[in-house]
């Protein structure tokens, strides 16, 4: 910059200058500047893509909202944090084919997704309209699951009137000398322990706060004169599953307020109806979790992790993923990484020549056995690694229905919403579908 030699241009001054991308596209004595890299035109979300000037370029943008959501690697101090709300994956792996956007962002060392090999194949119905079918024994090896942090805080207040908060010890019962359910993860404290499996509706924080807070508590001023009244207002978990108490924190502000922060830990595996996404604007929902032995093999015994419906191809005219599995794929095989970097790349025909060395169709495809049949599946099934994403939306975070429940005192309707146990509400069409039915 100093010397000139890189010169950051303006848009009006784009007008009257001639720009060569490539140093072959230098015409002597027209040219003013070249382009330092083309691929600086993407920033972080788009430079993740493989082969992204090989998508139609709306599935790009829908890429870049999705890599949003993502679950991966946060941070190295990730461990050390109390976030409302973190979702990690237990083993998070490195794209088999990258891009140099990947290297200069590191996203290699806290990634964001797992090499799944995707078979691309109609398999039982189950994964029509951008389903996808998931095996099981992938899953009970890792593949997928993650660890959801939330935290639970309360604070403890002092009030005008000398009086403050208060937090008593687990209530025992009287013929067992043991703590009531409710009570069964507090310590002597009256805060969770850690380590400890927390179950709906259990109390965290034993806190009572008084009655009175207001005045003082007689005429003179002095709170000591006469008995506190205290009330119950317990922190207690709520959550369609239970979770474990990572850690408890306790720590106070310039207020002299108590802070108490809870961090509450679930391992989850994917189960139907969670939400994946490759890189390429290509999500779907799990359809069906498949045995292993139902699965179609190859002649080397390898099974895929995921099988993909051919019919998401044509219409998205994503070539970049099949691209990317191609990729993947000599990669494999040859112990390497393979480049999809936009406006360039490892070229297919190297790639295709890298299969055949290694005994593989070139075109990608293997000779699949049925798992249920036993017989050899009658078409070539293009099969191969590709980098897909676990996204934050989980069918154990949206799942919700209603008999009775709570209802608005004013109207004594039913309150809306999942969080408050709420009611579903039957538009006109869904009465067409019920007197249809």
């Amino acid at each position: 910059l100093a010397k000139g030699l890189v010169e950051y241009l303006d848009v009006n001054e784009e007008n009257d200058s001639l720009i060569a991308l490539y140093e072959r596209d230098i015409v002597p004595g027209f040219t003013t500047h070249l382009e330092i890299e083309p691929f600086t035109l993407l920033g972080v979300c788009a430079g993740l893509i493989p082969y992204p000037h090989h998508n139609q370029s709306p599935r790009n943008t829908y890429q870049c909202a999705m890599g949003k959501q993502a679950m991966g690697t946060i941070g190295l101090n990730q461990k050390n944090r109390i976030d409302t709300l973190m979702y990690n994956l237990v083993y998070p792996m490195r794209p088999m084919v990258k891009s140099r956007t990947i290297e200069l962002i590191n996203f290699e060392e806290m990634p964001a997704g797992q090499n799944a090999i995707v078979a691309v194949m109609s398999y039982s119905g189950y994964d029509i309209e951008d389903a996808i079918i998931l095996n099981r024994a992938s899953l009970d090896r890792g593949y997928a699951r993650c660890l959801v942090y939330r935290n639970s805080k309360t604070t403890m207040k002092r009030y005008a009137n000398q009086t403050a908060d208060r937090i008593l010890g687990p209530l025992v019962d009287p013929s067992t000398k043991k703590p009531i359910w409710k009570h069964d993860v507090l310590d002597l404290d009256g805060i969770a322990s850690p380590g400890l499996q927390v179950e709906t509706k259990q109390v965290l924080v034993n806190k009572s706060m008084p009655t009175v807070t207001r005045d003082p508590i007689d005429g003179s001023g002095n709170a000591g004169q006469r008995e506190v009244e205290y009330q119950d207002t317990p922190g207690s978990y709520k959550g369609a599953l239970p979770a474990y108490i990572e850690k408890v924190m306790v720590s106070s502000n310039a207020d002299d307020f108590y802070l108490i922060k809870l961090l509450l830990r679930q391992t989850r595996r994917p189960e139907l109806g969670d939400k994946f996404s490759s890189r390429h604007g290509q999500k779907g929902v799990t359809g069906l979790i498949v045995q292993q032995e139902d699965m179609p093999f190859n002649h080397e015994g390898i099974c895929p992790d995921m099988i993909m419906n051919p019919h998401g191809f044509p219409s998205r005219m994503t070539v970049g993923k099949l691209m990317e599995l191609i990729g993947g794929k000599a990669g494999v095989l040859e112990g390497k990484f393979h480049y999809g970097t936009a406006f360039g790349g490892s070229k297919v025909d190297d790639i295709c020549d890298e299969l055949v060395k290694n005994g593989y169709n070139y075109q990608g495809k293997d000779i699949l056995t049925s798992g249920i049949t036993g017989e050899p599946l009658e078409a070539y099934i293009y099969q191969g690694p590709v980098y897909y994403q676990k996204l934050k939306h989980m069918v154990v975070d949206k799942m919700h229905g209603r008999a009775r429940g709570p209802r608005a005192i004013l109207t004594r309707q039913p309150t809306e919403g999942r969080s408050r146990e709420g009611g579903l509400r039957l538009g006109e069409m869904e009465r067409d579908c019920l007197i249809a039915y």
